[in-house]
């Protein structure tokens, strides 16, 4: 039931100017609309992977300083590792086809407290993805020009991040839609730069082969195997920005068009090849044209000088390939605002977050989550002034720390069901190996970067774990506070014989706003009946079947979700008759609650004019803000609404002695 345009404020009539109109959840085709084919995913999902080449192998082969010739490995090493970490994804994708990522993964593979650890990390590292795409981004297109401009880069980039909440409030597919060109530009682009570059080298492979070996062996008789060894994982490890973004497959699922496992597997595909060609072979590149890092320019846009500066129309060539790159680290951050707020919404379905933030807007976007995504990019952009290198570091943490979770969860979920997988010993390899390879950079990373800013994300992360204990602890008191009103649902005996009587619009009326068959709609009833015995002849119980991020999965959930309260309110009914009441119930489907239910008990009242609309609230001993942040004020907001119509609205206590 979407409201009418006209009675619409002028401020809600804006932003839907701004945002879109709102989307009908009950139009059988619009999982189908809003669902990504596997082009799509690979430019709104692996965007996040294909990106992180603009700043993961510079960072590597920084660190190797002037024992470059160890590229090659490097090279051959990041294309190696995308393609573990890639498959094992893969085979994530398989037996966890809902989404969630390393979240789902180490809760049901390890454990609830693992799994909040991994959300956390991914949570922060999605944060992370945003600011650091974006400043690397900046670092992109400020290269091209004169170095008393890079003071503008950080307001740049402030309105970059304000664009893309905007453009993602708008829904996935949209902002998706709208880059693709920019996603495209890139990959032809490098496409030239890398298959020129390698091609033109290769009838020097000799000569880079001889080089590489006198430069082994100098460095053997100088610093040993051990010190080639530890250059050359430091590097490895440094690098370790390079595959940021592939687990964003995994975790967005709920996005995937039917066949999802197989849309999924296709994208991961995709990533995985285009992802160790441009890594790979920027290593390559950097070492065949020898090029040297410089302050203020990218060693990429080095490279697109270099290698097209002989070229008719070389600058601009270079230009567009460079614009194209910082363009892609824009697609890039949209994995932070489509993954991030699902990370959110799957930890708030579990009660670790708000459960608002589980919520979907009128557009079907995770809206809150958004919200959350953009301020933080903002508040990690200004701590660290835009610095590429200290927002890898932070980023990279948490990106193999949940790498590592997943992929030891997996190894721990097929040792535990080989009864049940006959080709368990085959399918555990890639994941063992995959765990010493995460494992390995996670650990060097935090040695070699803790003091630089290593320890400011571990504490983040460990106050969003702290923070997610406090809700869940909270949440649960009043689980067990209330249970008393859960035992009178079990057995509550008749009172008078069973009324088949239909409801009589000329009687007085109650009407009961219910969030599901339990201890407080019941509550709520005995209420009514105590405080106005024998008044009110007639109940009618409503509820609007929510669409959160926990429902909206796909048609067949929506389905689910408006029997299972079709069914609840149906018990409501039987409960209400067999006291000798006549009762009914009226039902919706909606993303936003308050206006939908405000809506129907409208409806409601225009047939029933003699009805009083109640609601129940919880009502704490001590009531405070962290009381009011973890649980709405939708009674109050129906109220209001209600008596602006002239609509008489009861709020009921429902005390918890907490």
């Amino acid at each position: 039931m979407s409201p009418d345009p006209q009675q619409l404020s002028p401020f809600h009539r804006f932003i839907h100017k701004i945002i879109g109109a709102p989307k009908d959840v009950e139009d059988k085709h619009i999982w189908h609309k809003i669902s990504l084919i596997p082009i799509l995913a690979w430019i709104g999902l692996g965007a996040d992977g294909l990106s992180s080449s603009s700043y993961g192998p510079e960072e590597a082969f920084r660190a190797l300083t002037h024992h470059t010739y160890l590229a090659i490995l490097l090279g051959l090493a990041t294309a190696f590792t995308v393609i573990v970490i890639a498959y094992a994804y893969s085979r994530i994708i398989e037996h966890f086809p809902h989404g969630g990522g390393g979240y789902i993964v180490a809760t049901h593979t390890i454990s609830e407290g693992a799994g909040v650890i991994s959300g956390c990390a991914l949570l922060v590292d999605y944060m992370l993805t945003i600011t650091v795409s974006l400043v690397s981004c900046g670092d992109a297109l400020f290269s091209f020009l004169p170095l008393h401009f890079q003071h503008y880069k950080v307001p740049c980039v402030v309105c970059l991040i304000v664009l893309l909440v905007f453009v993602n409030l708008r829904g996935v597919k949209e902002s998706v839609t709208l880059l693709a060109p920019i996603f495209i530009t890139f990959v032809v682009t490098h496409l030239i730069l890398l298959g020129y570059g390698l091609l033109s080298h290769a009838p020097q492979i000799a000569n880079v082969a001889n080089e590489f070996h006198a430069s082994f062996q100098g460095d053997m008789r100088t610093i040993g195997g051990l010190g080639i060894l530890a250059i050359f994982l430091r590097a490895f490890s440094l690098g370790g920005g390079t595959y940021t973004g592939l687990e964003a497959v995994s975790n967005g699922m709920q996005i995937m068009r039917e066949p999802r496992v197989h849309t999924g597997k296709k994208t991961m595909a995709y990533m995985a090849a285009s992802l160790a060609f441009t890594a790979g072979g920027l290593f390559f590149c950097y070492l065949l044209f020898d090029i040297k890092p410089t302050n203020g320019r990218t060693m990429n846009a080095l490279l697109a000088d270099t290698m097209f500066g002989a070229w008719p129309l070389g600058y601009w060539l270079a230009l567009i390939t460079i614009l194209s790159e910082g363009a892609l680290l824009i697609v890039g951050a949209q994995a932070g605002f489509i993954d991030g707020p699902r990370v959110v919404a799957n930890m708030a379905v579990d009660s670790w977050f708000p459960r608002r933030f589980a919520a979907l807007s009128e557009r079907l976007t995770m809206q809150n989550g958004v919200l959350v995504m953009g301020v933080a990019a903002l508040v990690l952009l200004i701590y660290t002034h835009g610095s590429v290198s200290a927002l890898v570091v932070m980023y990279s943490i948490n990106v193999f720390l949940t790498f590592s979770l997943s992929q030891f969860g997996m190894v721990r979920f097929f040792v535990t069901n080989r009864d049940r997988q006959p080709k368990w010993k085959q399918h555990i390899i890639v994941h063992i190996v995959g765990l010493i390879l995460c494992l390995t950079i996670l650990v060097i990373t935090v040695y070699e970067k803790f003091e630089e800013g290593g320890w400011l994300t571990l504490l983040i992360t460990s106050v969003f774990i702290v923070f997610c204990y406090l809700i869940r602890g909270h949440y649960v008191k009043v689980r067990n506070s209330v249970k008393r009103l859960e035992e009178i649902v079990e057995d509550i005996p008749a009172a008078a014989p069973y009324n088949e009587q239909p409801v009589d619009p000329k009687e007085t009326t109650a009407v009961l706003l219910v969030s599901g068959f339990n201890g407080f709609g019941i509550h709520t009833l005995l209420s009514i009946v105590r405080s106005f015995p024998n008044f009110y002849k007639n109940y009618i119980f409503v509820q609007v079947a929510e669409i959160d991020s926990g429902s909206f999965k796909g048609v067949q959930e929506v389905e689910a979700l408006k029997e299972s309260v079709r069914q609840g309110l149906e018990k409501y009914v039987k409960i209400t008759r067999k006291h000798g009441l006549p009762a009914d119930y009226r039902m919706d489907v909606a993303t936003d609650v308050v206006g939908a239910a405000t809506q129907v008990c409208e409806s409601i009242v225009r047939e029933f004019p003699r009805a009083t609309v109640f609601t129940g609230k919880l009502v704490f001993r001590h009531e405070g803000f962290f009381n009011k942040f973890l649980h709405n004020e939708t009674a109050f907001a129906i109220q209001r609404r209600l008596q602006w119509d002239g609509i008489t609205t009861v709020i009921l206590p429902i005390r918890v002695d907490m």
